[in-house]
């Protein structure tokens, strides 16, 4: 499959699963634990946007070679150091649970792992026909 109709199954299944994650915690649990599941969701949503950026941008052929590596690895400790202090004040402040932020944040693997689960469906459906 191709990686832009895969980025955007990809993109569609982290907005589907926060969204559901968020409404079944909104009904069942605290403010705090809601927030930190909103709150993780976006903040890796958006990590894992920036990140698809930077590596396509990355490997573009119009780039030098030299500053590619340097550039990526340097924009991947920059991120991650950004968001270690977003995640550090949200739990400081105790504006958010620790669990529902933690769940928040695990949405993009759970999105691919139902992507893995949603390909081989696929695959194993074209076989059977």
């Amino acid at each position: 499959m191709e990686w832009r109709k895969v980025s955007k199954v990809l993109r569609t299944f982290n907005w589907i699963i926060l969204f559901v994650l968020a409404s079944i915690s909104f009904l069942f649990t605290s403010p705090a634990f809601t927030l930190g599941i909103i709150l993780g969701g976006l903040i890796i949503i958006a990590n894992f946007n920036v990140l698809q950026h930077t590596v396509i941008r990355g490997f573009s052929p119009d780039e030098s070679l030299h500053g590619r590596k340097a550039s990526i690895i340097a924009k991947y400790y920059l991120r991650l150091a950004a968001m270690g202090f977003i995640i550090f004040i949200l739990i400081r402040q105790q504006w958010v649970h620790p669990v529902g932020l933690a769940i928040g944040l695990s949405i993009v693997v759970v999105s691919i792992v139902c992507l893995g689960i949603h390909m081989i469906w696929k695959t194993s459906s074209r076989g059977a026909i």
